[in-house]
């Protein structure tokens, strides 16, 4: 086996190993996700019985926008968890002076977050059917790889410069990744459409991957239909922030490399 692949392996197999022993990280994969389907999904239920007529189509734009949101927010962190767990553990000097290169970590880390976010969306479907009969496959079609492939990407990116602003400052900067998500999630359109947001809020709600997204899903479940360049837009500026976020990532990287601080990650 080619030797990047190997190392590609070592590292994805390494990750899910931590779940081997772990009962607090399946735990974590499980409850919080749960949890809020859970609580949007009875919430949504309890309003169908005072508007019947309407919150039936609510509650389906709700659990959508409640998985879709999952996959992004599930996606950033398990980027930046997987690097803040190496510095915790002191590891991440051991890693840096291994035969692995930084591209085959980031790779590892990917598909192990891929891994990792298809299992949570495909039990929060599974419950969303099993509980209030919503066929999240049915409503969305072949859209659904489209869509949850965008939001993946740009979850991947907020990790990328999450964990670029980490490796400059240190722990100090932990919080950035709980609250990076939680910044962009009002401006995202998740549970609105962007036309609600104030017209200078909107120009800036354009410029997020995210917001194509719920609102082609919105789109959706309104007409069976998205326009393609829903997608196009959204891969687009994927693109240009990946690019940004690795040269961004770099530039952190030596500057933490100057300054030492890579050398303190060792016996912080």
């Amino acid at each position: 086996m080619n030797g990047s692949l190997c190392r590609i392996r070592a590292m994805f197999l390494r990750f899910l190993y931590l779940h081997k022993r772990s009962s607090a990280r399946l735990l974590e994969i499980i409850l919080w996700p749960v949890m809020s389907l859970l609580v949007w999904g009875f919430t949504m239920l309890y309003l169908q019985t005072l508007a019947p007529d309407t919150a039936s189509k609510i509650l389906c734009a709700l659990l959508n926008a409640v998985i879709f949101w999952d996959i992004l927010y599930r996606s950033q962190l398990l980027v930046t968890v997987s690097l803040t767990e190496e510095i915790g553990s002191q590891n991440l000097l051991n890693l840096l002076i291994s035969p692995i290169r930084g591209w085959e970590w980031a790779v590892a880390i990917f598909l192990y977050g891929l891994t990792k976010t298809f299992v949570i969306v495909s039990l929060l479907a599974g419950l969303a059917l099993l509980l209030y009969n919503f066929d999240l496959v049915g409503q969305m079609g072949f859209f659904l790889p489209l869509l949850a492939l965008n939001l993946v990407f740009f979850g991947w990116i907020l990790g990328i410069f999450t964990c670029a602003l980490v490796i400059r400052w240190g722990r100090s900067a932990d919080a950035l990744i709980w609250g990076i998500p939680f910044l962009i999630q009002p401006l995202s359109a998740i549970y609105y459409p962007v036309s609600i947001l104030p017209e200078p809020l909107q120009c800036v709600s354009k410029l997020f991957p995210s917001t194509y997204v719920f609102e082609g899903m919105r789109l959706i479940l309104k007409t069976g239909t998205m326009p393609f360049q829903y997608t196009a837009i959204g891969l687009a500026l994927n693109g240009i922030y990946f690019l940004s976020g690795i040269l961004f990532f770099r530039w952190m990287y030596r500057r933490a490399f100057v300054t030492g601080r890579l050398l303190r990650f060792g016996t912080e």
